[in-house]
């Protein structure tokens, strides 16, 4: 069995030896592609590993660059950026390995498992997505904007992150950071010239800290104007990007990115996706005018964008009586990620334990994952804000489960990173629940990636399953961050040691779905607005417009018009999700029907998370995911149980 790579890199080096590797890598494809008989074992398992290790060699860097961000690791990361894809791109044109695929495909069908089948469909699809089969112009053309969308999307990324940094508030009146909770303060409040004041940044625990309870309306204003107004310069890469996009999928005979984007997904049809959004619209807006107006009662002025969080904050209190901060002493940073554990090891009979290795920074951990007394993965922790950090929370994978060409078994590894309040010497990191919720939505992906029991590391973990469904675990995760039974396992006070009471646990239960219909709708607007940016070309004022119309119907405050989201919709510019957002909806219904039948079994004794484990997270992408639902359900899933989820009449 081979076990985990360790987590290093050589900065210096790097490009020489990515190099190094491109160039053996094609060899080795140039001597597989002159075998006479080829068959899966001996052609398409060592393609397969190749990838797999051209990916582990590449990953640390990648990642280094998004959680320790220099200008060093920029400067190689852009560079190498063309290699790889390049690289990719013509491997992925590849006319002689894609007729070599349809050959064993029609050969060894029947032999063949059905994860080999399903490597097979999978790859012989992403052959002609890329163009494989296209006259030799055509995909020279398609090769270059490949490395042309990478870079801008890399851009893309800087951009927000360095506008980001750049961005700082200082309050010296100690009135304007009245009522901003205790732990907030702290981090904000630095001295200079003998003087007491307090420094508000774009970085999300900074600037939701003042959003949410920022007393100053003209300071709100400001943060939320500088946090909206981020990178102008991201406008001409969208013009380009979109361009480039509709161009390739020009090129390989679709009508749009959106119907290119949606020939591997779940959804079967544009139309498809547009109805499913816009009757969640329709479900959603009458809630959403009635949470408004109750807002909207609270407020002393007419709402605006900048006092949403504010007054949502407010109203929250006066509601449910419940207050946030005094919530965070319960979710110490540490106390709820053993407690997260111990909730798997009660669901799945999971257990993880703590490794003591030298990571990329003194805030980041490792844990071993184990399975009946078995080392199974291994998971990296890195959960604390820091400015040579991205901003969000993600998942990523390093190593993926299978076996290599000579049978060996490789164990799966993952990184969740989050953007929690940093802890320093007199303060440990306090989570909102919020961040509680985060950490179990990115735990679900991590242990979908790490406890499959694929063989094929092209449909292992989170490999090979549908973009549209891939939120699935992480949302079924999510949600038990509201159930009692789990909240109890670790929400205890970090100063006192007593367990959170059951009157604060049901305040919070009860404010779950606090404002949902309102938070449905601006989710439905992001996921609109990403589609149908990608059914024709949009370009210059064009991208407002259409934004703007979707807003008329989503829209409920008017959005001030110097608003640019779109220059920071970092998931669809520089993630993977572009005419894909709509996925998080999508996935959603799968999760909350799944939920729902874990909840009404009771929790610790249902049957259904047994079998989840064993059908959804064991099976990893080597089924289509709506045959894996039915297998888990026993039935088509059922879009009402996303309304009861939050709380929609």
């Amino acid at each position: 069995m081979s076990k985990f790579l360790e987590f290093k890199v050589d900065l210096d080096n790097f490009i020489k030896e990515l190099k190094k590797r491109v160039e053996n890598n094609n060899k080795k494809i140039d001597e597989l592609l002159q075998k006479k008989d080829k068959t899966f074992s001996n052609f398409v398992k060592p393609l397969e590993m190749m990838d797999e290790r051209l990916e582990q060699f590449f990953t640390p860097m990648s990642h280094l660059n998004s959680v320790n961000n220099s200008d060093k690791t920029q400067e190689i990361y852009a560079e190498s950026l063309p290699i790889i894809t390049e690289y990719s791109t013509t491997l992925s044109q590849n006319i002689d390995i894609y007729k070599a695929y349809k050959e064993i495909q029609t050969k060894e069908k029947s032999t063949l498992n059905y994860e080999q089948n399903r490597v097979l469909d999978l790859n012989i699809l992403h052959f002609e997505l890329s163009g494989a089969h296209l006259d030799e112009k055509t995909k020279q053309r398609l090769q270059e904007i490949n490395i042309k969308k990478s870079e801008l999307s890399n851009n893309f990324s800087q951009n927000l992150l360095d506008a980001t940094n750049a961005y700082q508030y200082i309050i010296t009146d100690k009135k304007d950071v009245d009522g901003i909770p205790q732990s907030d303060l702290q981090n904000a409040k630095y001295e200079e010239d003998g003087v007491e004041k307090y420094k508000f940044t774009l970085q999300m625990p900074s600037y939701i800290a003042y959003m949410t309870y920022g007393k100053n309306p003209k300071i709100r204003e400001e943060l939320y104007r500088a946090y909206v107004t981020r990178a102008p310069e991201n406008a001409s890469i969208i013009d380009e990007l979109l361009l480039l996009k509709n161009e390739m999928s020009k090129l390989l005979g679709f009508k749009s990115y959106a119907e290119y984007s949606i020939a591997s997904k779940m959804a079967k049809k544009e139309s498809d996706v547009l109805n499913f959004l816009e009757t969640l619209v329709e479900n959603s807006k009458t809630q959403a005018k009635k949470e408004i107006k109750e807002l909207q009662d609270i407020a002393d002025k007419p709402l605006e964008s900048f006092d949403t969080a504010y007054y949502s904050e407010l109203l929250k209190k006066e509601k449910y009586d419940l207050d946030e901060e005094l919530y965070r002493p319960y979710f110490e940073q540490n106390s709820v990620v053993n407690g997260m554990f111990d909730f798997l090891n009660k669901l799945f009979g999971i257990k993880f334990e703590k490794v003591d290795e030298k990571l990329w920074d003194e805030k980041a951990f490792s844990y071993n994952l184990h399975v009946d007394n078995k080392l199974r993965a291994r998971l990296y922790l890195d959960l604390q804000a820091r400015e040579s950090k991205r901003g969000g929370a993600w998942m990523d994978s390093f190593q993926t489960h299978c076996t290599d060409e000579n049978g060996v078994e490789q164990l799966a590894s993952a990184f969740i990173v989050c953007n929690f309040p940093p802890s320093s010497q007199n303060n440990p990191s306090l989570l909102r629940h919020d961040d509680v919720v985060t950490l179990f939505h990115e735990m679900g992906h991590a242990i979908h990636h790490m406890l499959s029991t694929v063989n094929e590391n092209e449909v292992s973990g989170v490999n090979g399953v549908e973009w549209d469904a891939v939120e699935f675990p992480s949302q079924f995760l999510e949600n038990f961050a509201y159930e009692p039974s789990v909240l109890k396992l670790f929400a205890t006070h970090y100063k006192t040691g007593e367990t959170i009471s059951d009157d604060m646990i049901d305040k919070l239960v009860r404010s779950k779905n606090f404002m949902s219909a309102s938070a449905m709708l601006r989710q439905l607007e992001f996921s609109i607005f990403d589609f149908k940016l990608h059914t024709k070309v949009y370009q210059g004022d064009e991208v407002q417009e259409l934004l703007d119309s979707i807003r008329k119907d989503t829209a409920l405050i008017k959005t001030p018009s110097y608003n640019k989201f779109q220059n920071g919709f970092a998931h669809i510019f520089a993630g993977g999700y572009a005419a894909g957002y709509y996925s998080y909806k999508w996935a959603e219904v799968l999760s909350a029907d799944a939920f729902f039948n874990v909840v009404d079994e009771g929790i610790f004794n249902s049957d259904t998370a047994k079998k989840y484990l064993h059908v959804v997270l064991n099976g990893g992408g080597a089924k289509s995911m709506s045959e894996l639902f039915k297998e888990l359900i026993g039935r088509e899933p059922n879009p009402d149980s996303l309304l009861r989820l939050n709380g929609i009449q």
